[in-house]
C-alpha cells in the first residue's frame, strides 16, 4: 500500500514567544515492511532545523527560532510504501538491547489487579507468541478505545481501572502486562490509514510491540484488535509515550498559547501485490 501522510501543527501566541524549541520525532526510518518514498517538515517561520538520532535510533528533528513569533506552524508531507508483515519488523534500526524494554516506568507501572489480568489473560496459552496474541485480545475486551479529542495519557494502571483510554494508554497497559509476565515490550508511534477494516484509523495512532526469540519484534495493536498490516506506518519507539512523542518543546514568553493539529492518513494509490 502506498500511504500519503498530511500532519499539520499551527500555535497561535496572545503575547508573542521571545523564543521557540520544538523537538519533533515525525519521521519515520525504512524497514522490510515499510519504505520512506518521500518525506518534508517545513516550519513556517525562520529558524535552525537540526537533524540527530536519539538512543532509541529514532530520527529526531530540534527547531529553534528566535522571536518575536506570534504564530508557528509545522507542516509534515510524506509517501510510503508498506507491505503487511503480520506485525513483524524486520530490517529495523535498533540501537539498544531489546532487555532494556523490560524497564517499568511511571506510565507503564503494574498495580496488583494489572498484574492478576495480566496473568488471567495468557492462562492456557501454550506458546510464547499464542500468550501475546492472548494478552491483545483481553485488553481489547477489557478497555474501550475513545478519541483523543485534547484528553492526555494517565498511565497503565489508571486506563485499566477506567476500561476507557486512548490508543497511547491501551498501548501503556499491554507493555505493563507484557513486562510483568518477562517479555520486553515498547511504545511505537506512527499513522494508520483509513480503512472500513478498522475502527481506530486515519491519522495519528499509537501500539506496542513485544519481542519474542523465535520472531523479533512484533506489533500488537490493541486499539484495532490485530497485529499492525500495511495501513501502518511506524514512526518512533520508547520506553512509553515520553520518549516517543511526535512533538515536545518549550518557549520563553507566548503566553496563552493555542493549538491545532490535522492529521490524515490515506491509501494514494493501489495495494501491490508482494514479490
Amino acid at each position: 500500500m502506498r500511504i500519503r501522510i498530511s500532519h499539520a501543527i499551527s500555535y497561535d501566541y496572545a503575547e508573542p514567544a521571545r523564543h521557540i524549541t520544538q523537538i519533533l520525532r515525525l519521521t519515520p526510518r525504512d524497514h522490510d515492511g515499510q519504505h520512506v518514498m518521500s518525506w518534508r517538515i517545513e516550519p513556517n517561520v525562520d529558524g535552525r532545523l537540526r537533524t540527530t538520532q536519539d538512543a532509541h535510533g529514532n530520527i529526531v528533528h530540534s527547531f529553534y527560532a528566535e522571536g518575536p513569533i506570534s504564530s508557528l506552524g509545522i507542516r509534515i508531507d510524506g509517501l510510503i510504501e508498506t507491505i503487511d508483515l503480520a506485525g513483524v519488523v524486520r530490517g529495523g534500526h535498533e540501537r539498544v538491547p531489546c532487555d532494556v524494554y523490560l524497564r517499568d516506568t511511571l506510565l507503564t507501572g503494574q498495580d496488583e489487579a494489572l498484574r492478576n489480568f495480566a496473568d488471567e489473560a495468557v492462562t492456557g496459552a501454550a506458546t510464547p507468541l499464542s500468550r501475546m496474541h492472548a494478552l491483545m485480545a483481553a485488553v481489547e475486551e477489557r478497555i474501550a478505545c475513545v478519541e483523543a479529542s485534547g484528553r492526555t495519557g494517565v498511565g497503565a494502571t489508571a486506563a485499566f481501572a477506567a476500561k476507557e483510554a486512548i490508543a497511547q494508554d491501551i498501548a501503556h497497559v499491554f507493555m505493563a502486562c507484557a513486562r510483568h509476565l518477562g517479555v520486553p515490550a515498547r511504545y511505537v508511534s506512527g499513522y494508520v490509514a483509513q480503512s472500513d477494516d478498522l475502527p481506530h484509523g486515519n491519522g495519528a495512532h499509537a501500539w506496542a510491540e513485544a519481542y519474542l526469540e523465535d520472531y523479533g519484534w512484533i506489533g500488537f495493536d490493541c486499539a484495532n484488535g490485530l497485529c499492525p498490516i500495511d495501513t501502518h506506518v511506524r514512526v518512533a519507539v520508547g520506553l512509553d509515550f515520553t520518549d516517543a512523542a511526535p512533538v515536545r518543546g518549550s518557549r520563553q514568553g507566548g503566553e496563552g498559547e493555542n493549538l491545532n493539529v490535522l492529521v490524515s492518513a490515506q491509501e494514494a494509490e493501489g495495494r501491490f501485490a508482494n514479490q
